[in-house]
């Protein structure tokens, strides 16, 4: 079965999986997590429901308690999870991905992630290798309302935005379903209404064409910002009063300004491997240190927890916190960024304006490389750089992350896909162009070539 991921369960529904694996699935995940009770929630795909169904079968049959969320956002049940104190939950959702995928996000106590490495290849090795024998005592089915608490819980960052407009892009998906509880209707709202066919654009706001809408929305609008969440809402993402797309890594200095600075906390924040150096350097000034890591909830969020870290976010737009069991969430993300624009604003500081203080150098973005030997690419990629000069500085818990004084490459293999992953950061343009136009060549020479892959 290919849906088995590294950090979750997903692929295209009835190709790479089916109800007859979900159902096997629901059956041997309450014995790997001595489980006796275990929440779930789904998203609006149309394959969610029957994909529900033969989960709770499955779980049922094991003699579980199944505790019904129905429609949620990833973040409500790794939030509910642990305030519930649940022995597990799962997801029914396939995040970003397109309207025929779907997938299963599992967590464990205190909405620990659970992928491949702590629990879901046991769960596979089991599906392939013993006999299904249902209980004679079923677990039940108890409808739960966790959309109440987890909205009680959020409401205590809701900022004050009363003279900051705002265009929010919900991409169809779960955000739609508690933004307006939380924001009401003073900021502008597209594609606000719950549809897993997701007509309007894909719900991957990294894909450049999928946020087109949100930034003619913000110029039309004459926004301050405008925010877009992907499919099941654990990531958010902006654009600026001028429409120009923020990566998302420099949201962590933004987030300083909260944490560190206006609430004074001390401590370690997390950045992964892809992150701009300027963005530690912008955080210096409040006195914290900066503790780079692995891409990935299952990495993030147990880094953060080990280092009993205040915060931390990814390039790919998701933010972990302290405050929220050291999970993910794009809606507290989205409201303590906007908390501290709206009152940059005040200060006559606009979105570009803040983001032009931390953002200091030249910045590729995210390229992928589709290339089947990605570890002798990598390794030629590495060895040419280091036999021309010694570097500053090499990681390589994440692929290989390469630092010279101008300029820094990282580049590493996707856990699940054929990708090469590549970003590099320089102090001008041209050393930027220069070192993509060499490392293309040498994937290139390996038969990697550039890819949309995501």
């Amino acid at each position: 079965m290919k849906a088995f991921k590294a950090y979750d369960i997903r692929g295209i529904y009835n190709t790479d999986f089916n109800k007859e694996d979900v159902y096997k699935i629901g059956y041997f995940l309450p014995e790997v997590l001595m489980a006796s009770k275990i929440l779930v929630g789904r998203d609006v795909r149309e394959s969610s429901p029957e994909i529900f169904e033969y989960l709770i079968k499955g779980i049922t049959d094991a003699g579980v308690d199944v505790y019904d969320a129905g429609l949620t956002t990833t973040p409500m049940i790794y939030y509910s999870t642990a305030k519930f104190g649940f022995d597990a939950s799962v997801m029914i959702t396939a995040s970003h991905n397109p309207a025929e995928y779907n997938g299963l996000k599992v967590s464990g106590k205190n909405a620990k992630p659970i992928g491949l490495d702590n629990g879901l290849n046991k769960v596979k090795n089991l599906m392939e290798t013993v006999e299904i024998e249902p209980s004679p005592i079923k677990g039940k089915v108890h409808s739960i309302n966790i959309k109440d608490t987890y909205i009680d819980f959020l409401k205590q960052y809701v900022p004050k935005i009363t003279n900051f407009k705002i265009s929010i892009d919900c991409s169809n998906g779960m955000a739609a379903l508690i933004i307006k509880d939380l924001l009401g209707n003073i900021p502008k709202y597209i594609y606000d209404e719950l549809d897993g066919r997701f007509p309007n654009h894909e719900a991957n706001p990294l894909i450049a064409k999928n946020i087109v809408d949100l930034q003619r929305h913000v110029r039309d609008n004459k926004s301050d910002i405008g925010v877009i969440f992907d499919g099941d809402a654990d990531r958010v993402m902006f654009v600026d009063e001028k429409s120009e797309f923020i990566s998302p890594d420099l949201m962590i200095a933004v987030l300083a300004h909260y944490f560190l600075e206006e609430k004074g906390l001390k401590g370690k924040v997390i950045e992964d491997i892809r992150t701009s150096k300027a963005v530690g350097e912008y955080i210096e000034q409040f006195g914290s240190e900066m503790v780079m890591w692995r891409v990935g909830r299952a990495y993030a969020a147990t880094k953060l927890k080990e280092v009993n870290g205040i915060y931390g976010g990814e390039l790919a737009g998701h933010y972990y916190f302290r405050d929220f069991y050291y999970s993910d969430s794009g809606m507290m993300a989205c409201l303590l960024i906007l908390h501290v624009f709206a009152k940059m604003k005040d200060k006559g500081i606009s979105v570009s304006q803040l983001i032009s203080k931390i953002k200091k150098y030249q910045n590729s973005g995210e390229i992928n490389f589709k290339i089947e030997n990605k570890q002798k690419a990598m390794d030629a990629v590495v060895n040419y750089y280091k036999s021309l000069a010694e570097p500053d500085a090499f990681y390589d818990f994440d692929g290989y992350r390469i630092e010279y004084p101008d300029w820094w490459l990282n580049i590493r293999p996707s856990n699940t896909e054929p990708y090469l992953r590549f970003i590099a950061e320089a102090n001008s343009e041209s050393l930027l162009k220069e070192i993509v136009t060499k490392v293309t060549g040498i994937i290139a020479d390996f038969g990697g070539e550039i890819s949309d892959g995501h």
